[in-house]
């Protein structure tokens, strides 16, 4: 009798222009699941426009997070900065792995082409990223919006960086560049 053999799920990189319509769509639907429906047009438009790491069971997307580059400000220095976005597992999938799998090369990407790595994480996710070095920015945060710097204390203890080794004080200001919707 033949026996089938389980093939391990695959991670695909992908820009976003490189995404197919079904894809963008599997990915979208895993996110709004992932963020119980609280997952906006403002934070799917976020996640586009840079790299995707995707873990694909077969043609199911069972984990994602994307890298996007923005610029922040620190001690009068521009950084280029790789933000982690939209990062999500199915439900059924945790556990086992893949978000780790999707953070690892994400973290590759960002060590490699960005001056800092950055993500704004909910309460329930920073234990993970703790384990993975990111850490918390400590000092004080602000937008550069239109109408000028404007601070953002809501965000303390929210927003972490990458890689661990990075030689900036975080109990310094850091200010993160304006967009639509959520600013961190």
């Amino acid at each position: 009798m033949p026996t089938t053999r389980q093939t391990e799920p695959r991670l695909r990189l992908a820009h976003t222009s490189d995404l197919t319509p079904r894809e963008r769509q599997a990915i979208r639907g895993l996110l709004d699941v992932a963020y119980d429906g609280e997952f906006t047009d403002a934070d799917w438009g976020h996640a586009l426009g840079g790299t995707h790491a995707i873990v694909l069971d077969g043609r199911a997307v069972v984990a994602h997070g994307s890298v996007v580059a923005r610029q922040f400000h620190y001690e009068g220095r521009a950084l280029k900065t790789g933000y982690v976005e939209a990062l999500a597992t199915r439900a059924d999938r945790r556990r086992r792995g893949y978000g780790s799998r999707v953070m690892a090369e994400l973290e590759r990407i960002i060590r490699s082409t960005y001056d800092l790595g950055a993500l704004g994480a909910a309460d329930e996710a920073a234990r993970m990223y703790l384990s993975r070095g990111w850490r918390a920015w400590g000092g004080p945060l602000h937008a550069l919006t239109p109408s000028g710097v404007v601070p953002t204390p809501e965000e303390r203890g929210c927003v972490y960086t990458f890689p661990p080794e990075l030689t900036l004080d975080r109990s310094k200001p850091l200010c993160c560049d304006w967009r639509a919707g959520d600013v961190w």
